[in-house]
């Protein structure tokens, strides 16, 4: 419809902009209070792990010739270790099992490095200025942990196979304050992008000022597919031994969208160094882990098989959540030219894109009509979406009913939206919302 937008007389143009404003309007009568901010596992998701609040019994709380009850094992019980380093593609000795939060598990990395830097790889990081790398559109909580450091971050393009990697190369290569960089490879967050294994390892092997140059790889959601399998896990660490880099990847991961959200296990993998760095800091503020929750998991999902054949359960009420919000996008504004939007294969989000200059207007009329969205431009860092073209949309939590109205609601604001733009420029400029509605 933007074509055809432009493309209308006056009058036309006038007629499309009073009918769109009607339809909001009856929307707005409805009286609507949905939301679909956040990633939120749905009830009938935390139903599948129901089983774990029986766990691991009252006289279950021997594994690996651990008492479970007791302090020690800071690297996480074995068992667990060794079950999810399959997952994972990594091995145990490599992994430690920490506590329910990997977004904590990320900060305290990020605090070790702030404070004591990478142990003989340099000074700690809030000795001079630090610059962080962040693929977008990416994960705001990402960002969020980043910018509470003070830490300037620096925007990168996400392209259909990972990072645009000759940006990313040209960066590094200049600047040695830039220290790290955030990367999603699998169904990243909020675009379903999976890197290729040539763009992981170019960005294990670029060359870079900065001699303790940190890569923080989250696999969130390494298992977490819509459609068929997930792909293949790479073996990161692996990888960047070959290459020469073995202590650059960070390696995080947790099962809140698998089991209990927020009350899961989170993951840390590492080089050797990078493991006894972490484990050295981290036994400074706790003495153990809870293993009575790791116990939990490891009776819960028993092996690797275990773990994909509860994701495929997830999988069951995910998929047709993701397909309706695609249906009801080609419903409402398919062939529009007004919005395109993705149909992922995994992951939580489908990522929204409408006419530029728009975005925010979208989420405000939603707003308005008792549709709640995660804020525009929260894909990008200090929400600043330079298009203003980006919504991010999480399925997960409504029932099926309710996501269905949420979505036929927002294609009602994103075509008012972009009748208001176009309007608003044949008027000469005037702002979106100096337009009554």
């Amino acid at each position: 419809m933007s074509t055809s937008l432009h493309s209308l007389a006056d009058r036309e143009l006038d007629a499309e902009l009073t009918q769109c404003r009607a339809e909001f309007d009856a929307l707005k009568a409805r009286g609507l209070a949905l939301d679909i901010t956040r990633g939120k596992p749905a009830p009938d998701q935390l139903d599948l792990s129901a089983a774990m609040l029986a766990l691991p019994g009252d006289d279950d709380y021997m594994i690996d010739g651990i008492d479970c009850r007791n302090y020690g094992e800071l690297a996480g019980l074995p068992s667990l270790r060794a079950l999810f380093g399959e997952v994972l593609n990594i091995a145990p000795e490599s992994l430690v099992a920490g506590g329910t939060s990997s977004l904590e598990t990320m900060y305290d990395v990020l605090s070790f490095a702030w404070i004591h830097g990478m142990g003989g790889a340099g000074a700690p990081w809030s000795s001079s200025p630090v610059k962080f790398l962040c693929p977008v559109p990416g994960y705001d909580r990402h960002f969020a942990i980043t910018e509470a450091f003070g830490i300037e971050l620096i925007a990168v393009p996400l392209l259909s196979d990972g990072p645009d990697i000759d940006v990313i190369r040209e960066l590094v290569a200049g600047d040695p304050h830039i220290k790290g960089m955030w990367c999603v490879p699998i169904y990243s967050n909020p675009s379903a992008v999976t890197y290729s294994e040539q763009i992981a390892r170019d960005l294990l092997s670029m060359q870079t000022a900065a001699p303790d140059f940190r890569i923080f790889w989250d696999n969130a959601y390494a298992v977490h597919a819509l459609v068929g399998d997930a792909p293949e896990v790479l073996d990161v660490l692996a990888i960047a031994a070959q290459v020469g880099e073995p202590d650059r990847p960070f390696v995080f991961a947790s099962t809140s969208k698998m089991t209990i959200a927020g009350g899961g296990v989170s993951f840390f993998a590492g080089s050797g160094e990078n493991i006894a760095w972490y484990l050295g800091h981290l036994s400074q503020k706790r003495v153990g882990q809870d293993k009575i929750n790791q116990l939990r998991h490891v009776r819960f999902f028993g092996d690797a098989a275990g773990v994909r054949t509860h994701m495929r359960k997830h999988q069951q009420i995910l998929a047709p959540k993701f397909e309706l919000v695609t249906a009801a996008l080609r419903r409402g504004v398919g062939g529009s030219g007004i919005a395109s939007w993705t149909d992922p294969s995994g992951g939580y989000f489908v990522n929204l894109k409408v006419l530029p200059g728009t975005a925010r207007r979208v989420v405000a009329l939603a707003k308005e009509a008792g549709i709640a969205l995660t804020p525009a431009g929260s894909a990008f860092p200090s929400g600043n979406d330079p298009q203003d073209s980006h919504i991010r949309l999480a399925p997960s939590l409504p029932s099926e009913h309710d996501l269905r109205l949420a979505i036929d609601g927002l294609c009602t604001c994103i075509r008012l939206a972009a009748a208001e733009l176009v309007h608003s420029e044949r008027c000469g400029g005037m702002h979106l919302s100096s337009v009554s509605v």
